[in-house]
């Protein structure tokens, strides 16, 4: 017996006191609801109504019923809407991650994208390296992240590819501080710093090979994983950091590479067929505020580029 359904009757026909009227305002024929309500109170052990050709009256017993009821009727809905948000994504927990470098303007309007179309939900953030992501998105601890590339499928499902444009951090007393982009050939035979090769090998690798494609053949590579230890590398002079346009520090300057040849490769990630509306949220959020406040592109210079709002988001 579907106790919740048959005690939704019981009120129904308490509230009407009348079998007939309380068939039509459930849109039931009265010799169903007459047996549905018989069997709840053969389950419950008690009559429930007193019958008469006026109605139906309460018993004691009934409106003992009826009160208690009420409550878990009441509860049963309350249960029902939470649920109905979760599944829409409007409540709940996410678990996200991000990646180190994504700056601080980006990762605020990511927040703010996501409260927006989840008022209800909370979205747990947390900055981990693309390699961290994978182990908790393969072990289960991490429900969606902003993974870089090259980044292994296996397992995973990605949303669509941004590319974000890296420049160089330089001493604001460096000769190449005086020019609003530099090529990447400019910096041969200086120290380059990078992000640490343990925390996306593929990505180190691919970054330097872009950079020798364009004939930079760095003096040596120097490896940072917080922006205060890379701007000290920068500022002891010589080293010149590889990397998305931080927030304006004193002492430092950042100029784009000329044809924007060195980008990275970001997109969401999560595990296959686990593509729930929360996740689809947080992608549609991140999209839009990478676009807006990254200064990530859809496409690489050269290319035709379709910018898409976040209502048109590809999944």
């Amino acid at each position: 017996m579907d106790l919740l359904l048959h005690l939704r009757y019981f009120r129904t026909v308490a509230d009407e006191a009348h079998f007939g009227r309380a068939a039509e305002r459930l849109r039931i024929a009265q010799p169903s609801l007459s047996q549905r309500i018989q069997r709840l109170e053969r389950e419950l052990g008690v009559r429930l109504f007193d019958r008469s050709s006026r109605g139906a009256a309460l018993t004691p017993a009934g409106r003992l019923v009826l009160a208690e009821a009420n409550g878990l009727l009441e509860a049963a809905d309350r249960l029902g809407a939470a649920v109905a948000r979760v599944q829409s994504g409007e409540a709940g927990t996410l678990r996200a991650a991000a990646p180190p470098q994504l700056g601080g303007a980006a990762v605020a309007a990511l927040l703010t994208a996501f409260r927006e179309r989840s008022p209800g939900g909370e979205l747990d953030l947390r900055e981990l390296s693309t390699a961290e992501q994978r182990a908790e998105l393969a072990a289960g601890t991490l429900d969606v992240g902003l993974v870089r590339h090259p980044c292994p499928a296996l397992g995973l499902d990605f949303g669509p590819m941004l590319h974000q444009p890296l420049g160089a951090l330089l001493a604001d007393g460096d000769p190449l501080a005086a020019h609003a982009e530099i090529a990447v050939s400019s910096l041969t035979g200086r120290d380059l710093v990078l992000f640490p090769r343990a925390a996306a090998p593929a990505l180190h690798d691919e970054t330097l090979t872009a950079c020798a494609r364009h004939g930079c053949t760095p003096a040596a590579v120097h490896e940072a994983a917080g922006p205060d230890f890379t701007r000290a590398l920068v500022l002891s002079g010589g080293a010149v950091a590889l990397l998305p346009r931080p927030a304006p520090e004193p002492g430092t300057v950042w100029r784009p590479l000329r044809g924007t040849p060195v980008t990275w490769r970001t997109s969401v990630a999560w595990p296959q067929g686990r593509d729930g509306p929360a996740v689809r949220l947080f992608a549609e959020a991140a999209y839009a505020a990478l676009l807006e406040h990254a200064g990530m592109l859809t496409a690489l210079p050269g290319r035709v580029l379709f910018p898409r709002p976040a209502s048109e988001f590809p999944l």
